[in-house]
């Protein structure tokens, strides 16, 4: 085993396939193991460098390879797919990692902490249950305008739904149901609010964090998903040369939400000539959000 220099490996829920190669590329080992197996094998090969795909899993993976003296590196399924040869199966995987892993100019994924992978899952559930409060209001609508009841969009029918309940004359069940959802919108919120507060105690204890909240206008959703999504800034770095082109559909989603969510929350707030800015314009929007994506970005790299 002492010839290997690259191991590849396909992830999966209980088998993993390895392939691994030498310095000339040349294919020395390759067996099929379960989880446990796998990490003693690992743990008696020498220190070298171990590909696998970003998916469910490899992020606890590479934290474990490194506690194994290995070097871990991540890539994006889709910079590995080109490699992939016909006849694809989990051996053919593995060696197609190899190959991607091989390549000078490949870009790799950081390896998330166990704190970025719990603040992704706060994040998550979050998000989840604003869209179960979005769709909870939106029945209550429905069901209101099935009976020729009209109420503003937005949680407006919330706060307006007892005097709904006491003008109209609504069948009995359509009445209980009314209030059910009425309930289960105010549980949603009270959850929603407890994971915000659970995601600032969090970010309490997160080094890049806390440089992020220092920005005017970042809060802690912001901040928190930056730390968790972007990881080391200075992987993104352009080497000095920054061209400033139009805005793409590429990228982290979550993350570009938050480059153009900064410059719109509180510039009701500012006291500084940046609220001279002609607000509503959409060039102020753009160019807000660039000068607000540099700055996160720079504060985004670990000191």
């Amino acid at each position: 085993m002492e010839n290997i220099a690259l191991i590849g490996i396909d992830l999966g829920k209980n088998s993993f396939h390895i392939h691994c190669q030498d310095r000339r590329g040349k294919a020395v080992y390759r067996k099929k193991f379960t989880r446990p197996k796998l990490i003693e094998f690992l743990a008696t090969c020498p220190a070298t460098t171990i590909a696998m795909e970003a998916c469910g899993g490899s992020h606890f993976m590479a934290r474990k390879l490194e506690e194994l003296g290995h070097s871990p590196k991540l890539i994006s399924p889709q910079f590995v797919r080109p490699f992939v040869k016909s006849n694809k199966n989990d051996f053919v995987d593995a060696e197609a990692i190899c190959e991607a892993a091989s390549r000078p100019s490949m870009r790799f994924v950081q390896p998330r902490t166990e704190s970025q992978q719990a603040m992704r899952a706060l994040h998550r559930v979050r998000e989840s249950l604003v869209q179960d409060k979005v769709k909870t209001t939106n029945q209550m609508h429905a069901f209101l305008l099935e009976f020729g009841i009209s109420v503003p969009r937005g949680a407006a029918v919330i706060s307006r739904l007892s005097t709904i309940l006491e003008d109209n004359s609504l069948p009995l069940y359509l009445s209980q149901l009314l209030l059910k959802l009425q309930q289960h919108y105010h549980y949603l919120v009270e959850q929603i609010k407890d994971l915000e507060s659970q995601l600032k105690r969090k970010l309490d204890e997160d080094e890049v964090g806390q440089r992020l909240l220092s920005i005017p206008c970042v809060g802690t959703l912001t901040a928190s998903t930056i730390s968790t999504e972007i990881g080391d800034g200075r992987q993104y770095s352009t080497g000095g040369r920054t061209t400033l082109l139009g805005i793409s559909k590429r990228g982290n989603k979550r993350s570009e939400l938050c480059w153009f969510n900064v410059p719109g929350y509180s510039y009701k707030n500012w006291n500084t000539s940046l609220a001279n800015w002609p607000i509503g314009s959409g060039i102020y929007c753009a160019g807000k959000a660039t000068l607000s994506s540099l700055v996160l970005w720079q504060t985004s790299w670990p000191e």
